[in-house]
């Protein structure tokens, strides 16, 4: 597949308050549409926690995958992935540029090069294995998973049960570990992506994730998690529940420490403290998952002229 045949399409990633957002206002992405790859704005009532795009933006460039799960609900790799592969057609075949931009990284790799080649799902296996989690806890489940994929066990952060019940469940359909299923190695045949990365020095960014806790906090953080733990999740019968500490949006940074506070008994300033500790490492974590994307294009988020140089340069490339 030569690249004219290829769709064109802009990523754009960086950690946690680099300025993406903000950098989506240039001219350059005005005649662009924007799919969300930020794995917490998906959720609805979820908005001030996950510092989603002010009405301004959303009035000037249409954005895409904002607000259409509820926190209970899963929102996995693969979702995104049909989802993207849809709306990169759809806006592409309108005369625009699809934009893919937010900060979950695996969502970019899945992207870029698809998805394991894993067996789906298997009810009766996953009902069984929650069950289980239900009944005895996490540790035991955890320490099977050690046993029989050390791999994805080391992979796994410490409270993603899902990630576990999904290893241990691929390892009881096929009999052979997750980690045995790797991504592809090369990307996929029918995008051109121009990938760019945004960094800030570390102090400068670290200075930028404080003061966007302050700020969620002064625009009424507290009082969204209250909202949504007295109604913002569905219930079973098709009315309302509180949203629970296990709900999938609630493991947000941002939003989980509201109930680590009130467990562990901590002080509105040490709640502030955690949030703002947990997104330091968060901004980390991410900027070494992105370092082992390919072709990367780094900008500083202020380079405005350079990256509509960049995205200019691309979207040129082979049109004659």
């Amino acid at each position: 597949m030569n690249t004219k045949s290829k769709t064109k399409t802009v990523l754009i990633f960086g950690p946690t308050a680099v300025g993406k957002t903000a950098l989506l206002e240039a001219p350059v992405f005005h005649n662009s549409e924007i799919i969300n790859a930020d794995s917490m704005q998906v959720y609805r009532g979820m908005d001030i926690g996950t510092a989603k795009p002010g009405m301004d933006l959303l009035s000037k460039v249409k954005h895409h995958l904002i607000d259409i799960r509820s926190p209970e609900e899963q929102f996995h790799a693969g979702d995104f992935v049909a989802l993207a592969d849809e709306l990169v057609t759809d806006i592409n075949g309108r005369g625009k540029m699809p934009v893919i931009c937010g900060g979950t990284g695996f969502y970019f790799k899945n992207f870029i090069y698809g998805l394991p080649d894993a067996p789906p799902s298997d009810e009766a296996v996953r009902k069984h294995l929650q069950v289980e989690l239900d009944s005895v806890g996490p540790e035991p489940l955890r320490k099977r998973l050690a046993e029989v994929d050390p791999v994805s066990e080391a992979r796994i952060s410490a409270n993603d049960n899902y990630r576990v019940l999904r290893a241990l469940e691929v390892y009881a359909v096929s009999g052979r570990p997750l980690s045995d299923y790797e991504l592809p190695s090369k990307p996929r045949a029918q995008y051109d992506c121009l990938l760019i990365g945004l960094n800030r020095e570390r102090e400068v960014l670290y200075e930028r994730i404080n003061r966007r806790v302050d700020i969620m906090f002064e625009q009424g953080v507290a009082e969204e998690v209250a909202r949504l733990r007295k109604s913002g999740c569905r219930a079973g019968d098709g009315g309302r529940r509180g949203c629970r500490e296990d709900d999938p949006g609630m493991k947000g940074i941002g939003y989980r420490e509201f109930f680590t506070a009130e467990n562990e008994g901590l002080s509105d300033e040490q709640l502030r403290e955690l949030i703002k500790r947990n997104s330091r490492r968060y901004a980390k974590r991410q900027i070494t998952w992105f370092r082992q994307l390919k072709n990367i294009n780094w900008f500083a988020p202020d380079d405005i002229d350079g990256i509509s140089s960049c995205v200019e340069l691309f979207l040129g490339e082979n049109d004659s």
